[in-house]
């Protein structure tokens, strides 16, 4: 079910048109608690990072050792939701602006996952962090009922 919080705003996946999920949302039961913050979706080193949606670059840089890049999307709210990125090699600077589908850097070759390589995606509104697939619409997730469409050409049955 839909964060109600979150509005599906995303209009493109941050790597890839479809990438695995290698590590899920498991938000911490205490603000210091353990768990994971976000969601880590399978893309090889190098790969192009993607904004999911619209909004303002507010950080470009290391934290820890790791390039990350911030995103306050444009439209959520106030405090606006903040997408986040890791590990990146940043080509945006902080105060730009940006399109869904910008790209924000390339895949950084270090392993966060631990194995195969990975974007650390999450998302937040102020302290609270949230899920970010919640930020993409059905249709784009994966996850939108099935459709029966018209086969066009074949006779119906009499």
């Amino acid at each position: 079910m839909p964060d109600p919080a979150v509005p599906a705003v995303g209009r493109i996946w941050a790597v890839g048109a479809r990438p695995a999920v290698l590590r899920g949302w498991d938000p911490p039961a205490t603000p210091y608690g353990p768990g994971h913050r976000g969601v880590d979706l399978a893309a090889p080193p190098g790969a192009p990072v993607r904004a999911v949606a619209p909004g303002r670059v507010s950080f470009a840089g290391r934290v820890a050792g790791r390039g990350v890049v911030s995103v306050d999307l444009s439209g959520t709210g106030t405090p606006p939701l903040r997408t986040t990125y890791e590990p990146v090699r940043p080509s945006v600077e902080e105060g730009a602006e940006v399109a869904a589908g910008d790209v924000l850097g390339t895949l950084d070759g270090s392993a966060h996952c631990g194995g195969p390589s990975c974007l650390h995606w999450g998302l937040r509104r102020k302290d609270t962090y949230l899920n970010p697939l919640a930020l993409l619409p059905p249709w784009l997730a994966g996850n939108a009922p099935p459709r029966l469409l018209p086969v066009l050409g074949v006779p119906l049955p009499e």
